[in-house]
């Protein structure tokens, strides 16, 4: 039997990307013209393009001190849900009692929304002296419930053979974590790091209410600042968003292979 030509498929998906894209495209543009984005007909190509704009976003307001700020959060952010999202991620596939009470109990906290749990967070991190700190802001999303569950089907899939043939060689509880899974369990890895780096830079309510100095705010909260200063904002918005969005974009570009893998890494075993 003839196979049906795979160019109107092919054709379809370019279709729905280019539709995707442009809004990406349209920011990017408005941040190098700084045109009135009401302007009807709209331009589709760029006309005398420039890069004031984003003079103005780096110099008008601390925008290295925010940025600085936003890495060392998600920086510390990523490694802690590396450290406890593997660990949890490899006692749940443990046999223990109370086992699926655990489980249950996860799951059932991912349906409570942060916003519930503000008041609780910010007394604890209040007790804990951290308001107003890197550690303070990046508190909440050391650990996060979704990446635990990743790496436990990721290491789940991973043949129950190579973790005793680990123990037999003497190996202990985290050299083998650390040595047979997490090198198998790449791309849960880097699902982890992308999920976590979109939440912790994207962050916006949190780090308004535990930040007290100027000095101490992160892009989100830069963003809001920059706009008090400029009253012609459309062209460095823009520009603003523009630096904001290429971190993101391009460690996700950079990993979107392990990212999907990651996500479908407990539908088969072995």
């Amino acid at each position: 039997m003839r196979r049906a030509p795979s160019w109107p498929r092919h054709a379809i998906m370019i279709a729905v990307s280019v539709l995707m894209l442009i809004p990406f495209y349209w920011v990017l543009k408005t941040s190098l013209t700084g045109e009135n984005i009401y302007a009807y007909p709209p331009r589709i190509v760029p006309v005398d393009p420039h890069l004031y704009n984003y003079v103005d976003v780096w110099y008008l307001i601390p925008f290295p001190r925010y940025l600085l700020n936003s890495l060392i959060v998600t920086a510390m952010a990523i490694c802690g849900n590396l450290l406890f999202n593997t660990a949890a991620g490899y006692a749940l596939t443990k046999q223990f009692p109370g086992r699926r009470w655990i489980v249950l109990l996860l799951l059932s906290c991912m349906l409570i929304p942060f916003q519930a749990t503000i008041i609780p967070a910010y007394l604890i991190t209040a007790q804990l002296g951290v308001l107003n700190t890197h550690l303070g802001i990046a508190l909440p999303l050391l650990s996060t419930i979704i990446c635990i569950f990743i790496f436990k089907a990721s290491f789940e899939s991973v043949p129950r053979s190579l973790i005793d043939a680990a123990r037999v060689d003497g190996l202990g509880e985290w050299r083998i974590v650390v040595r047979i899974l997490l090198p198998l369990s790449k791309s849960a890895v880097a699902t982890n790091v992308i999920l976590t780096f979109i939440w912790s830079w994207n962050a916006f309510m949190w780090p308004l209410i535990v930040t007290r100095s100027p000095e101490m705010q992160t892009l989100p909260l830069g963003l809001a600042r920059f706009l008090s200063v400029l009253e012609d904002t459309t062209g460095a918005l823009y520009a603003f968003v523009v630096l904001v969005l290429v971190p993101g974009l391009a460690i996700f570009l950079m990993a979107q292979k392990e990212f999907i893998r990651g996500l479908t890494s407990g539908a088969t075993k072995g």
